[in-house]
């Protein structure tokens, strides 16, 4: 199970994930889309698993296409083994009160598919 808030989700296609490709590019041992979320998403073949994610809708990084979260929903909805619950938060960028508001339901996201 996944929770996350405001990772790349197509760190492969956005250009802010691009400042680090050519660091990838040193390695031929290293694969980007291993850490691609939207890679891995349509790649995935494992046990049915939920997927929850918080976006602030005022996050510059998303107005950039920086983000890119409509990629993974993408992905999520093209793999019937994925649950994709994609949060748009009104009103929230990616700083402390975005983190703070939502961190406790992470949380227990988590807790409820570890424990």
């Amino acid at each position: 199970q996944d929770s996350l808030g405001r990772r790349l989700s197509s760190g492969i296609n956005a250009e802010y994930g691009g400042e680090n490709k050519g660091a990838w590019k040193l390695n031929p041992a290293y694969s980007v889309t291993q850490y691609d979320a939207t890679y891995l998403a349509k790649e995935y073949d494992g046990p049915k698993m939920e997927i929850m994610v918080d976006q602030g809708e005022e996050d510059p990084y998303l107005a950039d296409k920086q983000l890119l979260p409509e990629n993974l929903s993408n992905a999520c909805s093209g793999n019937k083994l994925l649950n994709l619950n994609l949060r748009i938060q009104p009103g929230y960028d990616h700083g402390y009160y975005f983190i703070t508001t939502f961190i406790e339901e992470h949380f227990t996201f988590m807790a409820r598919h570890i424990c």
